[in-house]
């Protein structure tokens, strides 16, 4: 098994925490959107407190270890390795749970250039102990506001794990899927299952609009979440999302595997 001291040495040497790329300003404007309800940095989460920049600011430096001072407006974004891996710790603990309970699971992102493998081996994982992972809504349409305008997305499962995908990038050496952080795919996900007649997830895993957009809805959800995204950590402190790591969600898909071999094995899930 991957000690803590190994893991808290990957985390900094791949820039997962410690140091990040994330800017400083980055995460800013992140929390001066989020305080002014803008959607875009919502992820689809519904805030029931009044959330100022300052106490956002307070919040991500609690939970994330980003610089508490206010004033403190320019470089590098910083997490804290110890909150990383207190985090691994509880979401290994929600992986293990569901599996004791075999339940059914839903996992998607709005990342899959970088975290597909990460949630791929999580489903496998969970698979294997006996929980169904479903895939809702394969196929459907969902039309997402881009920058560039509204844009239709088809949602599709790779290995378990929920992606959209731009119609006609199925094809053999297509790239994997979209980024988005985006709350709707998941909505979409989780109407089709409740029209269908279920099963529905008793856990959700993945990142941004899939965390917060199950949250929101009652859904027990559980991801990783970089300095820039608020919304999640928000939703952790209400109580609507459950755990959330705090980590950079957008190194090398590979530097990911290192926590992946972590939290199965302290779930109890290796396989």
């Amino acid at each position: 098994m991957l000690s803590t001291g190994a893991l808290r040495a990957h985390l900094l040497a791949a820039r997962l925490a410690g140091p990040v790329a994330t800017s400083r300003e980055e995460s800013l404007r992140s929390y001066r959107l989020f305080a002014a309800r803008d959607p875009r940095v919502l992820l689809g989460l519904d805030p029931e407190g009044v959330w100022g920049q300052r106490e956002l600011i307070a919040l991500m430096a609690e939970k994330c270890g980003v610089s508490a001072d206010p004033h403190h407006i320019s470089g590098q974004d910083v997490i804290d390795p110890e909150l990383t891996l207190t985090a691994l710790d509880a979401f290994a603990e929600r992986l293990a749970a569901v599996a004791q309970r075999r339940a059914p699971v839903l996992l998607g992102t709005g990342h899959p250039h970088r975290l597909l493998g990460f949630y791929a081996a999580l489903a496998d994982a969970l698979s294997a102990a006996g929980c169904a992972v479903l895939t809702p809504a394969h196929g459907h349409s969902v039309d997402i506001t881009t920058r560039f305008g509204l844009r239709t997305y088809n949602l599709a499962y790779v290995r378990g794990v929920a992606l959209v995908r731009e119609p006609g990038a199925s094809r053999p050496g297509c790239e994997p899927g979209a980024h988005t952080h985006s709350p709707l795919p998941v909505r979409t996900a989780l109407a089709a299952a409740a029209e269908a007649g279920g099963p529905m997830p008793e856990l959700v895993i993945g990142d941004h609009g899939w965390v917060c957009g199950a949250g929101q809805l009652g859904f027990e959800a559980i991801g990783p979440a970089d300095t820039n995204d608020p919304a999640l950590f928000v939703g952790q402190a209400e109580g609507s999302v459950s755990v959330v790591v705090p980590l950079d969600d957008a190194v090398r898909s590979d530097y990911y595997r290192p926590l992946t071999r972590y939290v199965l094995n302290r779930a109890c899930l290796s396989q």
